[in-house]
């Protein structure tokens, strides 16, 4: 859907510059990857995937994204923490997230980890609610950015 406005001054209609958020998608699990990123981009996401944690700090430091989706265990117990830290220190500001497929790995895997609410648990049967988290965690991302711009502009 193409939403537009009229330019009176013009007499004609514009559209209106189609903007989605960007989402760095890390996951070393070729299938798990290619689903999620099949599921975000039809929910109208601009998805970009690495296959590494390395490959995608590459990424951050070339491109900016709203959201960093990293899986629990992209390449060892830590990398995707490490991965988000790493995010979390860019100037933009993304929001991140822990994925997993796997159940026991959520059970124990994320105690330590500093955000345990940005941790999503992906099941065939939570599709509505994975959508509604990432959408949830850009929104509080743009939230987080414009409180920020109304303190210092005063």
């Amino acid at each position: 859907m193409q939403f537009s406005y009229a330019n009176p001054l013009q007499n004609e209609v514009v559209p209106f510059p189609r903007r989605v958020a960007r989402v760095l998608l890390a996951d070393s699990d070729l299938a798990s990857r290619l689903t999620l990123e099949t599921l975000l981009t039809t929910a109208g996401y601009a998805v970009e995937c690495a296959a590494s944690a390395g490959e995608a700090i590459a990424r951050l430091d070339m491109a900016e994204y709203q959201l960093v989706l990293a899986d629990l265990r992209t390449e060892s117990e830590e990398s995707g923490e490490r991965l988000l830290a790493y995010a979390r220190q860019k100037e933009f500001r993304p929001a991140t997230a822990l994925i997993s497929s796997k159940l026991s790995e959520m059970d124990g895997g994320i105690a330590h980890f500093d955000c345990a609410d940005s941790v999503i648990r992906i099941t065939d049967e939570n599709v509505s609610y994975l959508l509604a988290r990432i959408a949830d965690l850009i929104s509080q991302r743009a939230d987080r950015r414009m409180r920020t711009v109304l303190k210092r502009t005063g």
